[in-house]
């Protein structure tokens, strides 16, 4: 009964400001109307591919040789490419986070730049750098034999290209982001910059290294532009699986549709694993 009178009391201007944040929660019309059309937009196509899947048939395609080879092709390349920026990318994001000299802003624009780079530009980038007749890719194969242009090589290259970069961007902001004070403490304690690195360094940083190289791995398993420019559309050797979906759709587009079920399928995963640290916008790591 009290409980009813406390309400029946409340004064006018309480009640608007309730009525005023209910309509803040559920937002203005102005606003969920083309949010509602961009939900649609980028959801509806992902519908279309489910709905359109030859679910009684997935079997039969997705055990066919030539889309076994795509996949099998596809994960050793991006397992590849992923192996190859741990290497390389994890030291340059330490540089680039921990140094400082002249050019510096302009060296991280330039590592950055395949981001957004399209992939096309990119592939015709490395044809000229490593093709046989590129600024480097001549003295590699007259003095060393290599050829990387429409090998699988090549796909691993490309592809290292245009996704060592999303482990280099994530790493660096973790490196910027931690606690330097263990490190200092085991520098005091006699500590070797080399032991700091690989006892302080890498475990402060291991989920966002870990979510840099799974980034990273998956965009070089979905790349298909700098691929199909710099190493080509062939069987067994650089037709992966993005490219086996652009041979399909003109012969067998249930085919295509299948295959794209799978990377579709691999980019959910993907998401749902590094939610806490990508989706959770504004929460702490």
């Amino acid at each position: 009964m009290s409980d009813r009178r406390s309400a029946s009391n409340r004064l006018p201007h309480d009640r608007g400001a309730e009525r005023a944040g209910l309509a803040n929660n559920r937002g203005p019309a102005l606003i969920l109307v083309p949010a509602a059309i961009a939900i649609a937009f980028l959801v509806v196509p992902l519908i279309a591919v489910l709905v359109r899947a030859p679910w009684r048939g997935m079997g039969r395609l997705l055990s066919d040789t030539a889309v076994l080879t795509a996949l099998r092709l596809s994960l050793e390349c991006a397992s590849g490419a992923t192996i190859i920026s741990l290497l390389l990318g994890v030291p340059l994001a330490w540089v680039l986070a921990r140094t400082s000299f002249p050019g510096l802003g302009l060296l991280r624009a330039l590592v950055t730049l395949p981001l957004i780079l399209p992939p096309v530009v990119g592939g015709l980038a490395l044809l000229l750098a490593f093709g046989r007749n590129g600024i480097l890719g001549r003295y590699l194969d007259s003095w060393f034999g290599v050829t990387l242009p429409f090998t699988t090589a090549g796909v691993i290259v490309a592809e290292t290209f245009v996704a060592m970069p999303f482990l280099i961007v994530t790493v660096e902001g973790a490196i910027r982001s931690a606690d330097r004070g263990l490190e200092e403490a085991a520098a005091t304690l006699g500590a070797s910059r080399l032991v700091i690195l690989g006892r302080i360094t890498l475990p402060l940083i291991g989920p966002s290294l870990l979510a840099g190289s799974v980034l990273c791995w998956a965009r070089a398993l979905g790349e298909f532009g700098a691929t199909i420019i710099f190493a080509g559309n062939n069987p067994s050797t650089t037709r992966t699986m993005p490219l086996a979906i652009y041979n399909a759709l003109e012969m067998a587009p249930q085919a295509a549709i299948a295959l794209s079920l799978v990377l579709l399928f691999v980019a959910v995963i993907v998401l749902l694993g590094l939610r806490d640290r990508w989706l959770r916008v504004g929460s702490a790591p």
